[in-house]
């Protein structure tokens, strides 16, 4: 590798801001706030969705549907309105 080419590739600390978690990895984004994990100092990145908030991976989704298409969805191929699929 040329040296003074490549950007710096080092620890930072992402938080998610609507649960709080914070996990470390690596990568070439440096920012400048830094948040204390396990003694350590590391610059962080606040995130807004995370593996921790994310309906999907937390189980929380749901099925939204303000003009019935699911319900006609349903008629239409022979479910019923309660039915789970």
């Amino acid at each position: 590798m040329k040296p003074e080419i490549h950007p710096r590739y080092e620890p930072v600390a992402y938080r998610d801001r609507s649960t709080g978690n914070v996990f470390i990895t690596r990568s070439t984004l440096i920012p400048d706030e830094t948040i204390e994990v396990d003694g350590r100092t590391y610059p962080v990145i606040n995130v807004d969705v995370s593996s921790a908030s994310h309906p999907f991976w937390t189980g929380r989704q749901r099925e939204l549907d303000s003009e019935g298409r699911i319900e006609r969805f349903r008629r239409r191929y022979g479910r019923e309105a309660g039915a789970d699929v």
